[in-house]
């Protein structure tokens, strides 16, 4: 990388002062504020297809549901609604487009006090986590709608509701973030994994409270918190954690076979760490 050049030329293992470093901090997120903003201008091009495509969850309503029967209608209430709109979406917009230049000038700052081993998993890690928040993101897609009509069928009869395109953009995005974040659980529990801190034994031993805990993250975290869309994240994110706990296994048992002392206990002594009463007299004359 040219960064890691830059930094080399000052010092072979890429450390520098703190204004330094502040420096390069400044630099890096102007950078990525010019991707976001190049982002945006492409969001506020292709906002009415976005837009559509964003609407299309609210169109799959019942008609009961609908404002109008014969078109998909959001209504607005304020002035500058419809410019706050774009803006919103544009910058949703350039947020993702941008993202491999806000990503890559974040690890250009990070990788250089990164080890060869830790920026390998960081890669793989990664990795994982954008096609996991992005899975998370489609599934909340494809069942706003059925949560949706959960929440306006409890209107009183003879009642249509007005919902606004502000609110139904907060309820969304909320839906989409949520989605995605929780498909990212199951990664952290790899990654505590690999580091050490937490072991398949452990992750056996509170599966059912882990299980258990997921069921009511979700019903919590959900913004409509009706019981399909709270299903519709818990069941795939339980069998997400059985695949991350499969992983774990897995890891474990390859360390413990790759080390003759890993099976050991923590409280219990190693051969290497007998006390010297427990060596015989040839031993204690070699060392």
């Amino acid at each position: 990388m040219a960064v890691m050049s830059e930094r080399e030329q000052a010092d072979p293992d890429g450390r520098m002062p703190l204004i330094e470093h502040i420096r390069e901090l400044r630099r890096r997120i102007i950078r990525a504020l010019l991707g976001l903003l190049l982002g945006m201008g492409v969001g506020f091009l292709i906002f009415n297809p976005v837009w559509d495509f964003m609407k299309r969850p609210y169109c799959r309503l019942p008609q009961s549901h609908q404002l109008n029967a014969k078109t998909c209608t959001l209504v607005y209430t304020g002035i500058t609604e419809g410019f706050f709109l774009h803006l919103k979406i544009a910058l949703i917009i350039g947020a993702v487009i941008s993202a491999p230049i806000w990503l890559y000038q974040l690890w250009a700052f990070v990788a250089p006090g990164l080890y060869q081993r830790e920026r390998k998993w960081t890669y793989i890690f990664l990795g994982a986590s954008v096609p996991l928040f992005a899975a998370g993101a489609a599934l909340s897609y494809l069942t706003m709608d059925k949560g949706l009509s959960v929440l306006l069928g409890f209107a009183p009869a003879g009642t249509i509701g007005l919902i606004n395109i502000t609110s139904y953009l907060s309820y969304m995005v909320a839906m989409l973030l949520i989605f995605g974040v929780t498909f990212e659980l199951p990664l952290l529990v790899v990654v505590l994994n690999v580091a050490g801190v937490l072991t398949h034994a452990r992750i056996k031993k509170w599966r059912r409270g882990i299980v258990f805990g997921i069921f009511v993250f979700t019903a919590v975290a959900t913004p409509s918190q009706d019981p399909f869309t709270m299903l519709a994240l818990a069941v795939p994110t339980v069998l997400l954690f059985e695949v991350a706990e499969l992983l774990a296994w897995a890891h474990d048992k390859r360390k413990v076979g790759s080390s003759p002392y890993a099976e050991l206990s923590d409280d219990e002594i190693s051969p290497l760490d007998l006390p010297d009463t427990e060596l015989d007299d040839s031993e204690l004359g070699t060392r």
